[in-house]
């Protein structure tokens, strides 16, 4: 099991290496992003769609910080102007402060900006990268508690926490 485990993460190791892409965050990041965000439910047949941007710009007031602005809808309608701080970039470690005393932990991993955070009853995971050209969003939300703990808690079996999948959120972003 311990030889799996090691084949297993110096598999993995390889691939984030090789599956890093070129672009830097946040230099790469910075514009005006616009498209539609489609929402898929569990059980629904289509997903339901709105639009989304992001603009993300050198704060005016501080150095080394960045704005970090969502909309969904119609401009206006839902927006979300937060500041995107560094923590520790050689780390990739970034904060999204959402200016009401809520700070979300992202980092900059693979090629990718992620993080995961719980609110009420929904975990939810993001990323955010670049391919093609064109900005990646992807969301998904799951209950914080697990559905279902399986395995024998040994060494060859351990336990296993699962989570059911409520939403997944995907919205491919051309730069304006």
């Amino acid at each position: 099991m311990k030889q799996y485990l090691l084949t297993l993460i110096l598999f993995l190791a390889a691939f984030t290496s090789f599956a890093q892409n070129k672009h830097s965050f946040p230099k790469d990041f910075i514009g005006h992003w616009q498209g539609t965000l489609h929402w898929y439910s569990q059980g629904a047949d289509t997903p339901k769609t709105v639009n989304m941007e992001l603009t993300v710009r050198p704060h005016p007031d501080s150095a080394g910080q960045y704005t970090w602005h969502i909309v969904y809808g119609k401009p206006g309608q839902d927006s979300r102007p937060y500041v995107l701080k560094p923590v520790d970039v050689a780390k990739g470690h970034w904060v999204i402060d959402e200016v009401n005393g809520i700070v979300l932990d992202q980092y900059w991993i693979g090629g990718k900006f992620a993080g995961a955070f719980t609110v009420g009853t929904v975990t939810i995971l993001n990323s955010y990268w670049i391919e093609n050209g064109q900005l990646q969003v992807e969301f998904y939300s799951h209950p914080p508690k697990p559905l279902a703990t399986t395995g024998k808690g040994t060494e060859d079996s351990p336990t296993v926490d699962s989570y059911q999948i409520r939403s997944y959120q995907r919205a491919v972003l051309s730069k304006k």
